[in-house]
């Protein structure tokens, strides 16, 4: 990293920069390995190049595989460097089990209709191969009974935006209307009335 001096400028906004240039490396370069990540499957694997936005080309090799599949086994990041330490003591899941314990908190009722309509949504969901991994160990994972089908939107644009697109739709629709409710009204009640407004 070379640290240019650009006046007037914040750190925040450095921070910032720095995210854009770390989010289009994700969603450009890093694909989700097929099967869990194996340091020697992948140990000569061709190089990446990635342009940086000064013109500086960086190689990158097996982290493009590595970094995603911290997605599906978390406790890989702890292999990498400067991340020995990271979290040690919490367990973390995996995406695909953090799926199935959210469908399992639902109504039972429900639960087959939700294994076959999993929405990808946001910037990682236009990681390569992402899509596919998930769906294949949420097959693995979920009840044989269960039909799994993981979608997500072809538009990069919408993929990225789709949850702010259905969030400004139901906050447009005149019966989510009627369960909104005032900060004056949530200081009285407390978080307890959501229950009471929309049962």
């Amino acid at each position: 990293i070379v640290d240019l001096d650009f006046p007037n400028t914040t750190e925040s906004y450095k921070l910032y920069c720095q995210r854009v240039i770390a989010s289009d490396i994700k969603e450009c370069v890093c694909r989700a390995p097929d099967t869990p990540y194996d340091e020697s499957a992948y140990s000569n694997i061709p190089m990446t190049p990635y342009e940086l936005p000064d013109g500086q080309v960086i190689e990158i090799g097996a982290d493009r595989f590595k970094t995603p599949d911290v997605l599906f086994n978390p406790s890989l990041v702890q292999t990498i460097p400067g991340m020995e330490n990271f979290a040690e003591n919490i367990p973390f899941r995996g995406l695909p089990q953090m799926v199935i314990d959210s469908i399992n908190k639902c109504d039972v009722d429900i639960r087959r209709e939700l294994f076959s309509s999993i929405l990808l949504a946001g910037g990682t969901a236009s990681m390569q191969q992402l899509k596919e991994r998930l769906e294949k160990d949420l097959l693995e994972e979920s009840p044989q009974a269960a039909r799994v089908k993981v979608v997500s939107s072809g538009n990069a644009t919408e993929r990225r935006f789709s949850v702010w697109i259905g969030g400004s739709i139901l906050a447009s629709l005149g019966s989510f209307q009627q369960m909104w409710f005032s900060k004056s009204e949530y200081e009285e009640h407390g978080a307890s009335y959501i229950q009471r407004k929309c049962p």
